[in-house]
């Protein structure tokens, strides 16, 4: 008999948040969300229009045992909140290092939801990364004061493919060392 590798993924608490690993039924409220074309534009990898089963394959690859990033859904149903606000990524890369991702509903930008999101996060570091890294398109100066405000520090430009605009675009690249 076979024995699948699982990774676990931790659940955390913030003031306003329960970060979770996702379940089949965000696939709705997170397809909502990510059909909007400011969130796919924000992104690298949302495409716009959204394909149709793209949500539910996105569950599923958060689902495997051999996935090499991790998701959370910030959830806020315990603050009357809607129950995706956003989803928070990490993806595992050699030499002990993970790249920080995310993006949050539209409707909940500019609330420090994704601050206190992502600096949850960097405190519990679930990876046990020595080094963090996140990019921010360079024409999103909020998304890089999520980054700044949980002490990440600037490292340089580059660019990145965005799938939501079919084009590259520059990014802002910020680093964290933990350890």
């Amino acid at each position: 008999m076979k024995m699948d590798r699982v990774i676990e993924q931790p659940t955390f608490k913030t003031e306003r948040l329960v970060v979770r690993p996702l379940v089949k039924s965000d696939a709705g409220l997170i397809a909502m969300h990510t059909s909007d074309p400011r969130v796919a534009a924000a992104t690298r990898s949302i495409a716009h229009p959204l394909p149709p089963g793209a949500t539910e394959a996105f569950v599923a690859r958060a689902q495997s045992p051999d996935r090499t990033e991790d998701h959370w859904v910030l959830d806020g149903s315990g603050a009357n909140l809607p129950e995706v606000l956003g989803i928070l990524s990490l993806e595992r890369m050699d030499r002990d290092q993970s790249e920080i991702k995310y993006w949050i509903a539209p409707a909940f930008w500019n609330t420090g939801l994704a601050s206190e999101a992502v600096q949850a996060m960097v405190a519990l570091n679930p990876q046990n990364a020595k080094t963090l890294f996140g990019s921010v398109f360079q024409d999103n100066p909020a998304s890089a004061r999520v980054l700044t405000n949980a002490g990440f520090t600037y490292l340089g430009d580059a660019e990145a493919y965005c799938v939501g605009r079919a084009a590259t675009v520059p990014t802002w690249t910020y680093t964290m060392k933990l350890a």
